[in-house]
């Protein structure tokens, strides 16, 4: 038993450490947000807002290497979930055949409704 736990921490710390390519996660505040990918292609984003709402909206924006900003997607309505105790507000994107990204680009999600822009990097 001590060994298995031993391991799955040692699997964590290495999942935590472990580029983000395009599988990543992010958080900032009550806001999260989930890429995922292989390579510099961006196949889904899925991103949560702690807390219920109404006109609760989220895009995806993105920063170029050199820092310029992009806006990727319009604003899409959220969806409330609630889960026992949690309340959540979730948005998802998809992109069938993965959108492509420069190398060291951050794609980015921001709410409407609440402060907080967390980011990943999408790299080799």
């Amino acid at each position: 038993m001590r060994k298995m736990i031993y391991a799955l921490a040692a699997v964590a710390v290495m999942v935590a450490a472990a580029p983000a390519q395009a599988d990543a996660k992010a958080e900032d505040g009550r806001v999260g947000l989930s890429v995922r990918g292989k390579g510099l292609r961006v196949d889904s984003v899925g991103a949560h807002m702690e807390g219920h709402g109404t006109g609760v909206q989220a895009r995806v924006v993105s920063y170029s290497p050199r820092g310029v900003r992009s806006v990727v997607t319009d604003w899409k309505d959220a969806t409330p979930v609630s889960a026992a105790m949690t309340k959540l507000s979730t948005v998802g994107w998809s992109w069938k055949g993965g959108k492509r990204f420069a190398d060291r680009t951050r794609l980015c999600v921001e709410f409407n409704a609440a402060p907080g822009e967390p980011c990943v990097v999408i790299h080799r």
